[in-house]
């Protein structure tokens, strides 16, 4: 069964993972998880996999803020590259998704860390507008599949997309390995 298979109205929590197609320099081979996705309100999310060589203390100047100024940040998306946010992630055994809380305050963050949950900082963010997405998806520019664990604890951002495009089978494995200009081959 490919990913897409019985595809829910809301995408909110799923994973889309950029297609080889897509060639627009911000998404090029990302994981991005969709936090929120409404067909009339649009949708929302965070890239996974484009860490930003920075923590929390090098971006926020505020002091007191213990174990959330060693967090390292990511680049969320294009939209809104000039604020930071958090999300707290918990991966959920029992209905096997990833909740995920987003726009928390510093305060909120700190909560979220001390309760054991894994929180990210994010520059940024991904936004589409109504129907937009849906587009993206009818022009196969994303991959969707259901979120898994392994976005929380894989070591190695930039091997993220191809590790869990590996794990959807034989064919998104043969896509992964697709040269990044198919003219070049």
């Amino acid at each position: 069964m490919s990913p897409e298979a019985n595809k829910p109205d809301s995408l909110s929590g799923s994973l889309l993972l950029a297609s080889p197609v897509l060639r627009d320099p911000n998404f090029f081979h990302t994981v991005l998880l969709l936090a929120a996705h409404d067909s009339v309100e649009g949708a929302f999310g965070y890239i996974l996999n484009r860490p930003l060589e920075k923590s929390v203390s090098d971006l926020l100047n505020e002091s007191n803020i213990g174990p959330l100024g060693d967090l390292p940040v990511y680049l969320g998306g294009p939209v809104g590259t000039d604020k930071l946010s958090f999300a707290a992630l918990d991966w959920s055994t029992k209905k096997r998704a990833l909740k995920c809380q987003t726009h928390l305050s510093t305060e909120q963050a700190i909560k979220e860390l001390e309760k054991g949950r894994i929180v990210r900082g994010f520059v940024g963010y991904s936004g589409w507008s109504e129907g937009q997405l849906e587009n993206e998806l009818e022009q196969n520019s994303w991959i969707t599949c259901p979120a898994m664990p392994a976005v929380l604890t894989h070591e190695q951002p930039d091997a993220l997309w191809r590790s869990i495009m590996d794990d959807l089978g034989p064919y998104y494995k043969l896509l992964a390995r697709m040269p990044s200009d198919p003219s070049l081959n």
